[in-house]
């Protein structure tokens, strides 16, 4: 663990507000460059290992859709202009518009990038479940697309998805980055190497990547789409990431004019910059911009529940009345004012967090803080006082260890005493898969915005991922399952809100909160737009030159 003399940041406050004070930006040029640091790191810039946030934010500068998400979580048309659905909705048929090319690229004749055709649609699906691509969405189109013919291109604007049946978010799915139109040409010209030569249809090209150093992307100007005005999409000549893991020195770069927005507020400068209330401070305003929306991201601890595994029989989480006491036994709205600055909403409702359609608070009632109740759902599953009650192990990763503390200081007061297990990230990936781990901390964010991602955990069979907790109700499943059918969406909403119940009600889940995309801007940038899936669009984008 690194230790930080904790005079530290009150210096470096000083030093950033001093900063962003005098700060004379760099020589100006006429190019329209929009900087970020990716903290994170970029692993490849194929969509087939599109399988976090930050590769995803590159491959949507590079790459298209079929459909994408607008900013109210719609499905738009993107290559596709429309679509036609077959009678039992199993059959989807896509039109593509025909003013789409790749990017230019030596893998075309003559290095000019050719028209997008409906057999490159078909190319890059096939192409995400061939064992060979080793691709982590191959799990998008599992039991879902028809086993006899799934893809189809009867001419070149002409794409047909046959599904296994019914699914009705499967625009979600094909809004996904995994499902990225790719040329075959390039990805066979370039082999293990396409995922540092990437060529797409985006509205960004790659133009030079010094791993670990820079990635520098300039404006496609062959890109297809247009404002309501006819001018050219993207505004912007270029994007220029950067990859600096020191979130104190990203910080300081972003307030002296160096980056133009920082995703999420670091623990180590959010009490400078932020009042207990999630807003910025009096010496900030004016200075940057703080943009705070929902995000389709439930942060959670997982309970297992499989009444076969051998753990779950010798524990007394076997028990409904112990899962729901530490569902009660902790105060979730104090917990977010003090280690979240109210960043976020406290999880009093369901799994389905708020920022979906089907989020209903009133008709989905989860736990608040009650440890009057708590000691009684004790008392009930013999455990009076907590006397008996042997510590339960709790894992996690050391970024949520302020968060684990917090709960258990408060279980205990009801009789419950947790033991915290602080490991690596893969260890408790590789603990929950295997069923391994009793009670740990988990955060689902959506693939797509739809409330059948949040359910499709608790679907018994499903493994794990996604159902971690191996949750299992016939009832459940026979509501999930109708869902896939149902066609009108407040009936559908209604299935959700009581699939959502039932898990609430059995308790496989303590939900913590329900986060919110919180993005710290350069007032210089106008048009960034931010949404619920935290994905960075930078089309609209407009920046004063430096």
């Amino acid at each position: 663990m690194k230790i930080v003399n904790p005079c530290y940041f009150g210096f470096l406050a000083i030093t950033l507000l001093a900063a962003i004070s005098c700060h004379s930006p760099a020589a100006n040029t006429n190019k329209k460059v929009f900087i970020y640091n990716e903290s994170d790191g970029i692993a490849t810039l194929d969509p087939a290992g599109a399988k976090n946030r930050s590769i995803q934010w590159a491959i949507h500068q590079l790459y298209n859709t079929l459909v994408e998400t607008d900013s109210s979580l719609n499905m738009v048309p993107a290559l596709a202009r429309s679509w036609d659905i077959s009678p039992d909705r199993k059959t989807w048929t896509f039109h593509l518009r025909s003013n789409i090319y790749f990017h230019d690229d030596p893998a075309f004749p003559d290095g000019k990038g050719r028209r997008l055709a409906a057999a490159d649609i078909v190319y890059s699906f096939n192409r995400i479940l061939d064992p060979l691509t080793a691709s982590s969405g191959a799990w998008i189109f599992h039991n879902r697309i028809s086993t006899s013919n799934p893809f189809s291109a009867p001419n070149d604007s002409t794409f047909i998805l046959n599904l296994l049946q019914p699914f009705n978010p499967i625009l979600g799915l094909l809004s996904m980055q995994y499902c990225s139109a790719v040329p075959r040409e390039a990805v066979e010209k370039y082999g293990k190497d396409f995922r540092n030569h990437p060529v797409g249809t985006g509205p960004f090209r790659l133009k030079s990547w010094e791993e670990n150093q820079t990635l520098i992307l300039t404006k496609n100007e062959n890109y297809y789409e247009h404002d309501s005005t006819g001018r050219a999409l993207p505004y912007l000549d270029a994007v220029k990431i950067t990859f600096n893991d020191e979130k104190a020195t990203e910080f300081l770069q972003f307030v002296q004019g160096e980056l133009d927005f920082i995703n999420n507020v670091d623990p180590s400068f959010k009490d400078e910059v932020l009042n207990k209330k999630g807003e910025l401070k009096p010496d900030w305003q004016g200075k940057i911009h703080l943009s705070v929306v929902p995000q389709l991201n439930t942060e959670y601890l997982g309970i297992l529940v499989d009444p076969g595994n051998p753990l779950v029989q010798q524990s007394p989480l076997k028990l409904k009345a112990v899962r729901q006491a530490i569902n009660f036994g902790f105060d979730r709205r104090k917990m977010m004012l003090y280690l979240r600055n109210s960043l976020g909403l406290p999880a009093e409702s369901g799994f389905v967090p708020a920022g979906l359609p089907s989020f209903d608070s009133t008709k989905v009632h989860g736990y608040h803080y009650d440890p009057d109740r708590a000691r009684q759902l004790l008392a009930a599953a013999g455990y009076p006082g907590g006397n008996g009650l042997p510590p339960i192990r709790l894992l996690t990763i050391s970024i949520y260890g302020d968060f684990a503390t917090f709960i258990a200081r408060q279980l205990e007061d009801v009789g419950i005493h947790i033991n915290i297990e602080i490991v690596q990230k893969s260890l408790l990936l590789e603990e929950t898969a295997q069923s391994k781990a009793l009670f740990f901390r988990g955060s689902w964010i959506a693939d797509y915005p739809d409330a059948e991602n949040y359910l499709s955990d608790f679907y018994s069979k499903n493994p794990a991922p996604p159902n971690y907790t191996r949750y299992s109700d016939p009832v459940f499943d026979k509501l999930y399952e109708r869902s896939l059918q149902e066609t009108t969406d407040s009936i559908r909403y209604r299935l959700y809100r009581e699939m959502d119940q039932r898990v609430i009600d059995a308790a496989p889940v303590v939900p913590l909160w329900y986060d919110a995309v919180v993005h710290l801007i350069n007032p210089r940038v106008q048009g960034f737009a931010p949404n619920a899936l935290n994905l960075l669009e930078l089309r609209h984008v407009q920046i004063a030159a430096r």
